[in-house]
């Protein structure tokens, strides 16, 4: 199998009315998979009721996607590169569609975390696919920096209104709700992928799919996650753990192995190269491991502390996905305007500042209105660094390879979302065995504060790595250079 030639840039910027309709197509399809990270999250204990989860293990709901997501994610940016990218959007919609209603029709833990990883599947073709369309239909600079602004705001806005979502569906139709929605979302956005999206091109026949590669680092990733997901649950030295990781480390070495070897790899060498890749992977990785697990413990202080029911907690997220749209959708015009340096660094710090703030408000009879200045802060953050993580990993990469760079830069997302849930979760939860009552309560609420400034400490070394790994640009040049790749 070939390479699949791409669509040209949008010259019309976001004008255009071909341009208009695939920003806008994509950036819902964004928001779809964003949205499902997260709209589970208000429902968790009515789901642990019905379906017999406990404190421990409620968290593999959110896990068995994140798992499953960071491990294709590879996959799916390179068939999208060499497969078609119209072609693996519709199967990603697909997948992601008939697992949500397998997930709402599910009547024990095994069968909801089957269909939550397959969403994750789902979704691993899905989110570099979007991104990778995005940046081949936008030209590098202004327009395409604006294009991502608006798909980054429309995830970023994902993840903190499926919080809002998942409130109401459950409060009002139950749990089920949260998964036949993305049911309702995913179908029209699939028919629609096949009006809106140019048809793939021809394939270049010297080029092939590198399939042991792919699978190799898939399951690699997948088992390696999977370790330090289920690691503080089962125990780090229990059979299933080590063998888990073993099988996760022989698996990558020989993807390495098969690299060096293949005559058209998975992962270009060369594209590591790409300072503004590895940055973008490295601040993907840390900004999901902090910043995306914010929502998950802000909605059980509101719950199990505050003693919201799902509604008032959906609401309770009002105000940060107001502030997190606006700073993903301005993010894009910051960085045409101050560099990539400047802002992830300006946004990294007032996220720590606001994970400080939010540290310092929780307590057991805490208010709303104590944690809405650090909530504020915190999503001024979260928004401007989501969309400009992704600007990095897209700069300077050749269009038949922004479906691999972007399933490069998304693996570090997906990772760091499942690693940094399952380690905060273990300094949430520690000294909670064997408590009750209002001991429990009290517990929790200090547990999460805790893990509020341990999450500080996160972004506060994102800031630096941003500070010291971003290059600094160089001075203008007297004429153009041919293959300069644009830096930060």
């Amino acid at each position: 199998m070939g390479a699949v030639d791409t669509p040209p840039p949008a010259s019309g910027g976001l004008g255009g009315n071909r341009g208009t309709a695939v920003l806008v197509l994509l950036s819902f399809a964004m928001f779809i998979v964003s949205l499902d990270q997260y709209i589970v999250v208000v429902a968790l204990p009515d789901i642990a009721r019905d379906l017999g989860y406990s404190a421990r293990t409620l968290q593999s709901v959110i896990s068995a996607y994140a798992v499953a997501s960071a491990g294709f994610l590879l996959f799916g940016g390179r068939a999208a590169d060499l497969l078609g990218r119209r072609r693996v959007l519709a199967v990603g919609l697909a997948l992601y569609a008939g697992a949500a209603f397998a997930g709402g029709l599910a009547t024990g833990p095994g069968a909801l975390l089957a269909a939550r990883a397959v969403q994750g599947l789902g979704g691993a073709l899905v989110f570099p696919t979007t991104l990778a369309l995005l940046n081949t239909t936008f030209a590098e600079g202004r327009n395409r920096n604006r294009a991502v602004g608006i798909w980054g705001g429309a995830g970023a806005a994902g993840l903190v209104i499926g919080v809002l979502l998942g409130g109401f569906l459950t409060q009002v139709f139950g749990w089920v709700a949260v998964f036949f929605v993305n049911v309702i979302l995913a179908g029209p956005a699939l028919l629609l992928t096949f009006v809106v999206v140019p048809r793939d091109g021809a394939r270049e026949k010297r080029r092939t799919f590198d399939l042991p590669g792919a699978l190799s680092i898939s399951l690699g990733v997948t088992l390696l996650v999977f370790a330090l997901v289920e690691g503080p649950a089962l125990g780090w030295l229990s059979p299933a753990i080590l063998a888990g990781t073993a099988a996760g480390l022989l698996l990558i070495a020989a993807f390495v192995v098969i690299e060096r070897r293949g005559s058209d790899p998975l992962m270009p060498p060369r594209l590591l190269s790409n300072p503004n890749l590895v940055t973008g992977v490295v601040i993907a990785f840390m900004f999901m491991a902090t910043f995306g697990s914010v929502l998950y413990f802000l909605s059980l202080y509101f719950q199990d502390v505050l003693g919201y029911d799902a509604l008032r907690t959906g609401a309770a997220f009002l105000v940060p996905t107001a502030v997190v749209v606006a700073g993903s959708t301005t993010a894009g015009r910051l960085v045409t305007r101050f560099g990539l340096r400047r802002s992830l660094a300006a946004a990294l710090a007032v996220g720590t500042l606001g994970a400080v703030a939010l540290g310092l408000a929780i307590s057991p009879d805490g208010s709303y209105v104590a944690l809405v200045p650090g909530l504020v802060a915190l999503s001024i953050g979260d928004g401007v660094v989501f969309t400009t993580m992704f600007i990095a990993a897209g700069t300077g990469v050749p269009d038949r390879q922004q479906g691999i760079a972007a399933g490069i830069a998304s693996t570090g997302s997906g990772a760091g979302a499942a690693v940094g849930l399952a380690l905060l979760v273990l300094v949430a939860t520690a000294g909670l065995d064997g408590l009750s009552g209002e001991q429990l309560r009290i517990a929790t609420a200090e547990g999460i504060r805790t893990t509020m400034f341990v999450l500080a400490g996160g972004i506060a070394l994102t800031f630096a790595v941003a500070v010291g790994r971003c290059p600094t640009p160089s001075p203008p040049l007297p004429a153009p250079v041919p293959h300069q790749t644009r830096r930060c």
